[in-house]
């Protein structure tokens, strides 16, 4: 009796599995494959064409805070301009923990014009001096970026 529930249970997780995995979206893909391609990836021999390739240049790409007290919400604007030959698309910008939230405009960037990635820090629960990286990923090669949040977090006197 136990190897029939078992196999049972194999036949069903094994059709729910070929059930969930079918494609079904709807949605029209509104950037065409041509903007983003980006030759560079980790089994990649093809010819790379960095002349053309947009180039995210920072106005500064570290961003010291100073010393903020516990609690303190920390929210700066890091500005940049494409000065490569073609759009440039960010794809992503990701942090490595929930306390440092980016945020960007997802339409192109035109050869010499400005973008910006907008990062908000939320420093409750920390202490002392912190460090926080933002990777950001676009159709720039290589195909990341990272800037950086940097400070002294001081707890209040009394605490």
């Amino acid at each position: 009796m136990k190897k029939q529930n078992i196999a049972y249970f194999c036949i069903c997780a094994s059709a729910l599995f070929f059930v969930s995995c079918g494609e079904k979206s709807t949605e029209k893909e509104t950037i065409s494959a041509e903007t983003i391609h980006n030759p560079i990836s980790a089994n990649s021999e093809e010819a790379q064409d960095t002349a053309n390739a947009p180039v995210m240049t920072f106005e500064k790409d570290v961003y010291d805070f100073g010393k903020i007290i516990q609690g303190e919400k920390v929210t700066h604007t890091f500005t940049f301009t494409n000065t490569g030959k073609t759009d440039l698309i960010i794809s992503a910008a990701n942090t490595s923990c929930g306390c440092t939230v980016p945020s960007f405009s997802k339409t192109p960037v035109k050869p010499g014009e400005k973008g910006k990635i907008d990062v908000v820090f939320d420093s409750e629960g920390k202490k002392g001096q912190t460090t926080k990286k933002i990777t950001i990923l676009a159709n720039t090669i290589p195909n990341f970026k990272t800037i950086t949040l940097t400070g002294e977090i001081m707890i209040p006197v009394g605490n």
